[in-house]
C-alpha cells in the first residue's frame, strides 16, 4: 500500500523547523547538548536540551497543560496549515492521531508530588491528565480538531518507531485517509535518575561505538509527520516489528530481535539489504547495545552501508527517537538536502576491536541510494526498523 510522509515538524536539541534542523545536523552541532545534574547519586551528566521558549496552551486545555504536550504544539505550528489542508479535504472524521512517548508529563507530576511533600496539598492547577501517559494524541487530536482514531504508543525507545507501523495499517484498513503520526518526550527527573541508577549515562557527550563508550545522554523534543495515500516527496517503503523479550533493560546479545525488525522491514520494502543507502543508528553509547547492533549490521549489510549515530547531537529522545530519527533521515531525502550530504558520526574515533566492523560515516559522506534505514531498539527486546525512501 502506498503511504507517503507529505510534511514534516521537528523540534529538538538541534533547533526548530526542518531547515534549522538539517543545517545544525550536518553542521556537527552539539551546542544544545548541555551539562546536567547533580543526580541523586551525586554524579553529573549531559542532556540534549530544547531551550527556546515554548508556546502556553488556551486555558481550554488546562488539564492537558505540560512540557510534553507544549513541544507537541510547537512542533504543531510548523505544520499547521497543512494538517487544516488535510482537515478540509477528508473530512476531521478521516484524520487519525498516533503519537509515541514515554513520559508524557512526567515532569508536571513530580512538581506537584514535590509540593504535596512540602504543603501537604497538591497545587490547585495540577491535574493528573498532565502526565497521564496516554493523553498525548487525545491531547493533539482536540487541539487539532481531529475526530478519527487516536492512541498513544508507550513501548519505551521503540514507541514512536513503531507508530509508523499503526499509521501505515489504519490507512490500509481504510479507517482513516491521513495520519498525525510521531513523537514527544521531554525531560524529566525520572529518566535521567532512572538511566543513572542504571550506571548508563555518560558523564560527557555520548561516544558512540568508541572503545571509550561509557553511557548515553538523554534528550528531548518532538516530531510530526503527516502520513497519507497523497503523493509526497518521501515515502513509507516498510516498518518491521519484533518483541524478543530476552531481558528488561539489555538487548539479547547476538541481535536476533533486532535482525527480525530490519529483516521484516527489508521484506515489507521488497528490498534486498544493498539498496538502503544510510542507516540511522540507535546508537546509545552503551556497552551492550553498540555491541549488539554493529554485530546485526555487519551480519546483514556488512560494513560498507553509510550509518552513523545522531544521539551525540540530540541526546535519546526514548520515546519520541523513533520518529525524530525518521525526522532526520526524511530531511537527508528531501530537495533541501541537495548536496545529498550525510551527518558524519561524532566520536573520539577510537574504534572498539571487539565491534564487529560498519561504515561509519565521516565528514564528506554522501548518499548514492535514495533508501534509508533508521533503527530502535528499546527496553524488554521490543525492536522497530523504519525504511523510507524519495518517491
Amino acid at each position: 500500500m502506498n503511504a507517503f510522509l507529505t510534511d514534516l515538524a521537528i523540534i529538538n536539541a538541534l533547533g526548530s523547523g526542518p531547515e534549522s534542523v538539517l543545517a545544525n545536523l550536518l553542521g556537527g552541532d552539539q551546542s544544545g547538548m548541555l551539562a546536567c545534574g547533580p543526580f541523586l547519586t551525586g554524579r553529573n551528566g549531559v542532556v540534549g536540551r530544547f531551550e527556546d521558549e515554548l508556546p502556553g496552551l488556551p486555558s481550554l486545555y488546562a488539564e492537558y497543560d505540560c512540557r510534553n504536550n507544549r513541544l507537541l504544539v510547537a512542533a504543531l505550528d510548523q505544520i499547521r496549515t497543512q494538517v487544516d489542508a488535510l482537515k478540509s479535504e477528508f473530512g476531521p472524521a478521516r484524520i487519525a492521531v498516533i503519537i509515541g512517548t514515554s513520559t508524557s508529563g512526567i515532569a508536571e507530576g513530580e512538581v506537584a508530588a514535590a509540593a504535596l511533600a512540602q504543603t501537604g496539598e497538591m497545587p490547585a492547577h495540577y491535574h493528573y491528565r498532565q502526565q497521564e501517559i496516554g493523553t498525548a494524541a487525545e491531547f493533539l487530536a482536540r487541539y487539532t480538531g481531529v475526530e478519527g482514531p487516536r492512541y498513544t504508543i508507550s513501548t519505551a525507545c521503540s514507541s514512536s518507531a513503531k507508530a509508523f507501523a499503526s499509521g501505515q495499517r489504519l490507512l490500509a484498513a481504510d479507517l482513516c485517509d491521513g495520519v498525525i503520526v510521531g513523537g514527544c518526550d521531554s525531560l524529566c527527573e525520572l529518566t535521567v535518575n532512572g538511566f543513572d541508577a542504571l550506571e548508563s549515562m555518560a558523564p560527557g557527550i555520548c561516544n558512540p561505538f568508541s572503545a571509550n563508550r561509557n553511557g548515553i545522554n538523554i534528550g528531548e523534543g518532538a516530531a510530526l509527520f503527516l502520513m497519507s495515500r497523497k503523493e509526497g516527496p518521501v515515502r513509507l517503503l516498510g516498518v518491521g516489528e519484533s518483541s524478543d523479550a530476552y531481558h528488561m533493560s539489555a538487548p539479547e546479545p547476538s541481535g536476533k530481535g533486532a535482525e527480525l525488525a530490519i529483516r521484516a522491514a527489508l521484506a515489507e520494502a521488497q528490498l534486498d539489504p544493498d539498496r538502503i543507502g544510510y542507516i540511522n543508528l540507535h546508537g546509545t553509547a552503551t556497552i551492550k547495545n553498540d555491541e549488539m547492533e554493529s554485530c546485526v549490521v555487519n551480519r546483514i549489510f556488512g560494513a560498507d552501508v553509510p550509518c552513523s549515530s545522531t544521539k551525540s547531537q540530540i541526546g535519546h529522545t526514548l520515546g519520541a527517537a523513533g520518529a525524530q530519527e525518521v525526522g532526520l533521515c526524511w530531511l537527508l531525502l528531501n530537495d533541501i538536502n541537495a548536496n545529498r550530504q550525510l551527518p558524519e558520526h561524532l566520536w573520539d574515533g577510537e574504534a572498539d576491536p571487539d565491534l564487529a566492523e560498519i561504515g561509519l560515516t565521516g565528514d564528506d559522506a554522501r548518499w548514492h541510494q535514495d533508501v534509508v534505514m533508521s533503527n530502535s531498539f528499546a527496553f524488554g527486546g521490543s525492536n522497530a526498523s523504519v525504511i523510507i525512501g524519495r518517491s
